[in-house]
């Protein structure tokens, strides 16, 4: 059977947050993040268990854990806002912990149902961005993946 869309562009790709109002539980509201120059892929490499026995001439592997890297790339336009809105992204993120309560992005793709969600820790302050001749200042920030929760039912961000 032939595909009916050749494929999908990056365009109008949108990045959002949200705060855990239910411990574990998606959040039903997400906010969006503004001037966002790239967003970094999540592998998940399975690690091999070893389950080899004496008896065994050839080694004998089972699946383990996957393993997300545990850090993920989102690099922004360096502007006020896009400042301001990180900034409260991280205020929002002390607080929510403070009560035991997760941060989750979110990838939206445009007109797609579904969409790639993690939970991830935000730095606590802002990194410098490199700075060179003739070029758009971009910062990149690291995000720590503490789940990737995968392609799932998308909340339409505000």
């Amino acid at each position: 059977m032939a595909a009916t869309v050749m494929g999908l562009s990056t365009l109008g790709v949108t990045f959002a947050y949200g705060v855990e109002t239910t411990a574990g539980t998606k959040p039903s509201a997400f906010t969006q993040l503004e001037r966002i120059n790239s967003i970094g892929g999540i592998s998940l490499s399975t690690e091999q268990i070893d389950a080899s026995a004496l008896e065994d001439y050839q080694t004998k592997y089972v699946a383990g854990r996957q393993d997300s890297g545990g850090t993920w790339s989102i690099t922004v336009n360096v502007t006020d806002e896009t400042i301001s809105d990180w900034e409260t992204l991280i205020s929002a993120y002390n607080t929510a912990a403070a009560s035991g309560l997760a941060m989750w992005f979110e990838v939206l793709i445009p007109n797609q149902s579904d969409a790639f969600f993690a939970v991830a820790q935000p730095p606590q302050i802002i990194p410098m961005p490199e700075f060179g001749q003739n070029g758009l200042l971009t910062v990149e920030i690291q995000l720590v993946i503490v789940e990737y929760k995968g392609w799932q039912t998308k909340v339409t961000p505000t």
